[in-house]
């Protein structure tokens, strides 16, 4: 399954990568991943003309895009756009941070999904 990560470079800027989270085979049910700890579950709401300059993700965590869209900005000046479906990991808890804007002239539904401790391994698309 893909996952777009936000993480920070060695000079403290932050960056993209796409990852692959592994599914294994479940049988009747479908395809799982190994689990992921968290510590809770938090849906948000942003409005249609949010902006949030520079900053640092508060902590590590998934935030799952409902529906709306965002374009996310990392220190590279490379842009993303995230619509209802996809999946993003922020790690840049340190550093220069990112920036997230509303795009669409739509409000953005999403859910925040803090993680506990270490996750099993993403790896990047080979």
């Amino acid at each position: 399954m893909k996952v777009t990560r936000i993480g920070v470079t060695s000079g403290g800027g932050s960056h993209f990568e796409d990852m692959e989270i592994e599914l294994i085979d479940a049988g009747e049910i479908g395809r799982l991943s190994e689990p992921y700890a968290a510590t809770s579950v938090t849906f948000r709401e942003n409005d249609p003309d949010y902006d949030y300059d520079w900053h640092c993700a508060p902590r590590r965590q998934f935030i799952v895009l409902l529906n709306g869209e965002i374009e996310v900005e990392v220190t590279s000046g490379e842009k993303r756009r995230f619509i209802g479906g996809d999946v993003v990991l922020v790690e840049d808890t340190t550093g220069t941070g990112h920036r997230t804007r509303t795009v669409g002239g739509r409000s953005r539904g999403s859910l925040f999904i803090p993680l506990a401790g270490e996750s099993p391994t993403a790896r990047a698309p080979g």
